[in-house]
């Protein structure tokens, strides 16, 4: 019980900061149908969520290295 408690816990955590990140203005129940709906495809987030990013507004570029770029 403990366990699912703290994945909730941090799967909110990490919406939260993909929404800030990107400057969403989509709720975080948004967010995760968008992403549930991407689940098993190899879609960037950003690119899964560009829809909801309000126009006008730029993405930013991070210079972190891909988990999977090594």
């Amino acid at each position: 019980m403990k366990t699912q408690i703290w994945i909730a816990v941090a799967t909110y955590v990490l919406i939260a900061i993909l929404r800030k990140r990107l400057g969403l203005e989509a709720s975080l129940h948004e967010i995760l149908q968008v992403l549930s709906l991407n689940l098993f495809e190899k879609t960037p987030i950003s690119q899964a969520c560009r829809a909801m990013i309000p126009q006008g507004k730029s993405m930013p570029i991070y210079k972190q290295m891909n988990l999977l770029d090594l």
